[in-house]
């Protein structure tokens, strides 16, 4: 099973794209394996002929486990793997030869405190069943023990009612006797499981048995995790939790970004500058605000704070499993047109599983626009060990006050920035948006 991301400790062999005896070239695709971020088509590593598949559809193993053997035509798969299985069987026989020893040297122990049980008085060999005092009402005790505790009848009746017990319970009466104001303030100053003399265990039986009716629902399904919603799940939580999150937010003035973006379209269909969006915008503007506010482009390493050399952009893609977050390397070396032709190409190859493990490991910070998807404003979590991450809405006709103090009809977008503290301050990040606002209000400046 090969490491296709930084973080995949296990793979699930999704699909094989070749059969047992097919002849495969080094790069021609034989299988698609899930990991924990996607599920991406895997590629044969050489010449040769699929000799041995040791793993099937749908199984899930762990990196560096044999999952097939390509080899030359006519050779045949070493035979490893049952001599690898003969020492765990005779591991396991010894564990389980030498387990029962000390038990019995236990049992041995024990053995003679139950001997001592004059087992012809006792009820269970007599064939009669013990008492048992879980079946009596909670909270009561037998009647001999009630009997002897001063109580009026209002009082047993509250306390049989209440699950109150009466041997705790401090009487206030003539002689300490226990009155219905005793009972029903000791029902309020023990915990419930107490008072009705209940055992925890007891306690959440009701829930259970109400959560019962919800898992089997018409229509409920359960839904295993995928490999890549459960690498998500655990990426978020070690990030939401360990890392101090905070969250700045812009406006910024979207007009002349969506006037820029008209003039390079009308230069025609057919040319390249027609094919640049607003988000292409905003990926470059992102990254010259990175180099010109270098300390942002870092992250969090233990006793220090690592400050990268190039800007590496991370945008994120959604695909039908979850997210993906290719990387646009050394952005700050490449033109509007090249980050927008090198996004279009990581986020075409994201949907159509044809990336390559490198192609979305690391990266400095993330860009995610969910503006596209008519999305007014978000913030997002990052992408550990980045900085931060920006969340791009959507750009809205508002109500706004001109230069002349006259309301007009303008553009805005919105823009979060979420921000680990440990390496960016509220200052810092402050300065960054503020390039970035420069920058999207002048798009003729993110043209040089």
């Amino acid at each position: 099973m090969p490491k296709l991301s930084d973080t995949m400790t296990e793979g699930t062999l999704v699909a094989w794209k070749k059969k047992k005896g097919d002849k495969v070239s080094a790069g021609e695709v034989i299988a698609e394996i899930e990991t924990d971020k996607a599920t991406m088509e895997w590629e044969s590593p050489e010449d040769g002929v699929l000799t041995e598949i040791f793993i099937q559809e749908g199984d899930k193993v762990n990196v560096g486990d044999k999952i097939a053997f390509i080899g030359e035509e006519g050779e045949e798969a070493p035979k490893e793997e049952k001599k690898k299985e003969e020492p765990k069987k005779e591991t396991k026989a010894k564990a389980e030869t030498e387990k029962p020893a000390p038990a019995k040297k236990q049992e041995k122990e024990t053995a003679p405190p139950e001997a001592k049980i004059d087992r012809k008085s006792s009820p269970v060999a007599a064939g009669v069943s013990p008492a048992k005092p879980k079946e009596e009402p909670p909270g009561r005790r037998p009647l001999q023990e009630d009997a002897r505790v001063k109580a009026s009848p209002v009082a047993r009746r509250i306390a049989g009612e209440l699950g109150v017990d009466l041997t705790n319970v401090k009487g206030t009466g003539p002689e300490g006797r226990v009155t219905e104001s005793d009972v029903r303030a000791a029902s309020k100053t023990k915990p419930k499981s107490v008072a009705a003399g209940v055992s925890p265990a007891q306690t959440q039986q009701p829930a259970s048995r109400s959560a019962e009716p919800q898992q089997k629902q018409e229509g409920s399904t359960r839904i295993q995790l995928s490999g890549m919603r459960k690498g998500i799940a655990e990426r978020l939580v070690q990030s939401k939790g360990p890392v101090p999150h905070f969250y700045l937010n812009i406006d910024i003035n979207a007009a002349p970004l969506m006037a820029a973006r008209e003039e390079l379209k009308s230069a025609g269909d057919d040319t390249d500058t027609s094919k640049i969006t607003v988000n292409d915008f905003v990926l470059k503007a992102a990254v010259m605000a990175a180099v010109k506010v270098p300390k942002v482009n870092a992250m969090f390493d233990g006793d220090s704070i690592v400050q990268f050399a190039d800007v590496d952009l991370g945008i994120a893609v959604a695909i039908e499993d979850g997210l993906l977050t290719p990387v646009i390397r050394a952005a700050q070396n490449k033109s509007l047109r090249e980050i927008s032709a090198a996004a279009k190409d990581l986020a075409t190859r994201a949907r159509n599983k044809r990336m390559k493990p490198e192609e979305f490991q690391g990266g400095s910070f993330t860009v995610s626009n969910l503006g596209g998807m008519g999305i007014d404003s978000f913030s997002a979590i990052i992408n550990p060990p980045q900085g931060f991450i920006l969340a791009i809405g959507k750009i809205d006709k508002v109500p706004v006050v001109d230069d002349c103090d006259q309301i007009a009809v303008g553009q805005r977008m919105s823009i979060w920035m979420s921000c680990d503290h440990r390496v960016i301050d509220g200052a810092l990040g402050a300065v960054y948006l503020k390039e970035l606002r420069q920058l999207l209000e002048n798009p003729a400046l993110l043209l040089v």
